[in-house]
């Protein structure tokens, strides 16, 4: 059976998270995913935007990540693809002026297909006339123009509410992901099982930006609970990530990237009570492998053969805890030296996308293998996503 397509409408500066979250997550999940934008083909990219709501009276916004099309605008047959994906942020403004995606748009609608729209996002749907009648949230700003196109304005007490009508589903921002990605795969069919998992983050300030949030709501949308905590800090703390990049440079590029919130304290964490333990990469790595506690928990998982998964920079700590003799694993590459030294087996990422399972240890190099990644620790916890 072919699996469920879902078209992802790009543009310059749409947020960061709100596009490269559902694009990675339902590709886990078994779904075919295409990122589309007016005006370019696949493999040009769109540049992205990272928002944030701090202590100002609107959201601030740093460059992100270049994020990669993956098919063509123009080749595109609404007719074909079981889903539409509408991310917020700035590209919204300028997209619901263009009559190609107004057009698309209404086909999708026209045609029953599911439509899932976050933050600004709705700017589309409104030009698109297609949300008179229909219940949705948004980002807060945006409630006006839907107002004026007839829709049924729900407030977003959060700003991880969502709203379901009929086909269309609503967000106000990416936080909330997990449930509008979850009930996203519910409509288009999807059965999950499995999903009653507990699952531990490592963070640190500056760990990479995508291999924290991806991997953390693409979990949480399945229905697994999952905590992150950072050494010293504790439940409701932050930590700055980093934005690794790859831009023609003979390493990556580093950009300031989203707050990320933490779940939990450190110190309070009982490792006996999660199932699987998640390592995010960046430069967090590098100090949190010299931190005794983090060692610790990360030779729990290793001792009690619970599923762990780490990522590009993160098998530095895998490294220092000793767990890596006479395993096959991968890295970001510049990490080769830390894995072969510890004793593993190394496998080469060809491409940078490729991860691998090794027993109990899922390995990947950088977070274009978020889907493998994910996958392969769905798999490890036994959960599946079927249609």
């Amino acid at each position: 059976m072919a699996p469920k397509k879902v078209l992802l409408l790009c543009g310059d500066f749409m947020e960061d998270y709100e596009a490269m979250v559902p694009f990675q997550a339902l590709q886990a999940f078994g779904l075919a995913v295409h990122a589309v934008c007016p005006g370019k083909k696949a493999a040009d990219v769109c540049r992205t935007a990272v928002h944030e709501l701090a202590a100002h009276q609107t959201y601030s916004e740093t460059v992100g990540h270049n994020f990669a099309l993956n098919a063509t605008f123009d080749e595109v047959d609404a007719a074909s693809y079981d889903g539409l994906w509408l991310p917020g942020g700035r590209a919204p403004e300028y997209l619901a002026h263009i009559p190609g995606v107004v057009e698309l748009v209404t086909k999708f609608v026209s045609l029953g297909k599911q439509i899932a729209c976050i933050c600004h996002g709705h700017l589309i749907l409104a030009a698109a006339g297609v949300v008179k009648g229909r219940k949705c949230t948004a980002f807060p700003p945006v409630k006006p123009v839907l107002v004026a196109a007839g829709a049924h304005w729900v407030e977003p007490d959060t700003m991880a509410a969502t709203v379901v009508d009929g086909n269309l589903i609503t967000a106000a921002t990416y936080e909330g992901h997990p449930e509008l990605i979850h009930h996203f795969v519910k409509a288009l069919g999807g059965k999950i099982s499995g999903f009653d998992k507990k699952i531990l983050f490592i963070c640190g300030d500056y760990m990479e930006d995508y291999e924290v949030k991806v991997p953390f709501q693409s979990l949480q949308a399945l229905g697994c609970h999952v905590d992150a905590v950072c050494p010293s800090k504790k439940a409701g703390d932050t930590c700055p990530t980093a934005i690794h990049d790859f831009e023609g440079d003979q390493t990556y590029t580093e950009k300031p990237g989203h707050t990320f919130a933490l779940t939990a304290t450190f110190d309070d964490v009982d490792p006996s009570g999660y199932d699987a333990l998640v390592i995010p990469g960046g430069r967090s790595p590098e100090y949190l492998a010299l931190n005794e506690s983090v060692i610790a928990l990360v030779k729990h998982f290793f001792e009690s053969k619970k599923p762990v998964a780490s990522i590009c920079h993160g098998q530095q700590i895998l490294s220092a805890a000793g767990v890596l003799k006479g395993r096959k694993c991968t890295a970001y590459p510049a990490v080769k030296l830390n894995v072969v030294l510890s004793g593993a087996t190394w496998l080469e990422p060809d491409p940078i996308s490729r991860c691998f399972t090794d027993e109990n240890l899922v390995t990947g190099a950088a977070w274009p293998g978020h889907p493998e990644f994910i996958s392969q620790l769905m798999a490890l916890l036994g959960i599946q996503v079927s249609f």
